[in-house]
């Protein structure tokens, strides 16, 4: 390879349009329920082993795939710290996901003030963390400033459900 076509090469960046997440679960069939009823999500395929889930936008944001051996699957204390899903509204949005969480005995880990936005951190039934995060702050630079000022900060936040 040329000197030229390795710099090239080296140069290359992702630019990535979108995301989707897969997780192992002991159930996909028993879980997908929550994520329809939870997050209000889709189911839009099926496998012997995995559903897929919409939120109305594209074939799949999240993959539900069965762990092998789901009796003897326990959660690691090294796994994906959690997923957030940047909501549309504003506080009192926030307030009634919280409050609708609560009326269907979801595990509410805690809320926080990013300075960037509020979260809302809560668990599926299998354990994965998820937030639904509200941003307050919607100029990318200015993000970037208060994130680095605070230290990324996650303070608790007295958030009242509605």
């Amino acid at each position: 390879m040329s000197k030229l076509n390795e710099e090239v090469v080296a140069d290359v960046t992702p630019r990535i349009r979108r995301t989707h997440l897969a997780l192992f679960v002991k159930d996909p069939f028993a879980s997908a329920p929550w994520y329809e009823e939870v997050l209000g999500m889709k189911v839009t395929a099926r496998g012997e082993r995995w559903v897929f889930l919409s939120f109305g936008k594209k074939h799949h944001d999240i993959a539900l795939i069965q762990v092998d051996e789901p009796e003897h699957a326990t959660r690691g204390t090294i796994n994906l710290q959690h997923y957030g899903l940047e909501i549309e509204g504003d506080l009192e949005d926030l307030r009634r996901l919280y409050g609708m969480l609560l009326r269907k005995n979801v595990e509410v880990v805690k809320t926080t003030d990013h300075k960037v936005g509020y979260g809302l951190y809560f668990h599926d039934p299998d354990g994965h963390r998820f937030e639904f995060f509200l941003e307050t702050v919607h100029d990318d630079e200015e993000g970037k400033r208060l994130l680095g000022d605070y230290n990324a900060p996650s303070n608790n936040f007295d958030l009242k459900p509605l």
